[in-house]
């Protein structure tokens, strides 16, 4: 299959030999060599980060970064070998490219799309996507999530002030709007989500009230490869 959402460019494996002070990652590439790799991930990486995991990593042509490498991707084994992607800032650019081929039918007939659009009543926080050519312009929130308890992704897996602030303020946005929060799995072996209740009970509380109130979750299942990444459509919510 041919259908990816994204290609990577050339990805180099490896293994993970350390991550610490969150930005780094020490990985040994199947040369032989060790490099330090920016880790994109600013998270716990909870179920992700065992030391020996194959990794891959994109090496920047950018002679003024600091990091010549990125951690891209690692391999776990929870279900059945599965990759996971680490990569925090490509998820929304995938769900550009996502929106651009329309392939979310939930989200309707949208004509426009604008990014890092500022909202709220004091205009100091930015909703990742703006649609308009419908009704009511749809604003979409997108956090990625790579946790996974056997064959159920949750999300967050640590306290997210920011993540329960955006849940406010998406039900803020209602009935004027249809507010929107989208959940992209980093991963293909899932097919339900859930709050992640255990690591933030508040979040869960939130996110049950959104949904009450009227906010719509799109928990968007993506199988992250190698060679590319490719939209399985949505996971089953188990809230």
């Amino acid at each position: 299959m041919t259908d990816f959402l994204y290609t990577y460019p050339v990805l180099y494996p490896g293994k993970l030999l350390k991550r610490y002070k969150r930005f780094f990652a020490d990985i040994e590439l199947d040369t032989g060599e060790i490099v330090t790799a920016h880790c994109p991930n600013t998270g716990p990486m909870t179920g992700i980060s065992a030391l020996g995991s194959p990794v891959y990593v994109l090496k920047s042509t950018d002679p003024k970064r600091k990091l010549a490498y990125t951690w891209e991707m690692v391999e776990v084994y929870d279900n059945a070998p599965t990759w996971v992607g680490t990569n925090t800032g490509l998820p929304n650019k995938v769900t550009y490219l996502a929106l651009t081929n329309k392939l979310f039918p939930e989200l309707g007939g949208y004509s426009d799309i604008r990014y890092e659009v500022p909202y709220g009543q004091d205009k100091k926080s930015r909703i990742d996507f703006l649609l308009t050519g419908v009704d009511k312009p749809i604003y979409i929130e997108v956090k990625s999530t790579t946790w996974a308890q056997k064959d159920l992704v949750l999300f967050p897996d640590t306290v997210t002030t920011r993540g329960q602030k955006h849940l406010r303020e998406l039900i803020a946005l209602l009935p004027d709007a249809v507010p929107v929060m989208l959940y992209f799995i980093n991963r293909g072996d899932c097919p339900y989500f859930a709050p992640g209740d255990s690591a933030d009970p508040e979040y869960g509380r939130l996110f049950r009230a959104a949904i009450a109130a009227g906010v719509k979750v799109l928990p968007c299942r993506f199988e992250v490869t190698p060679a590319g990444i490719r939209y399985l459509g949505l996971a089953e919510l188990k809230a």
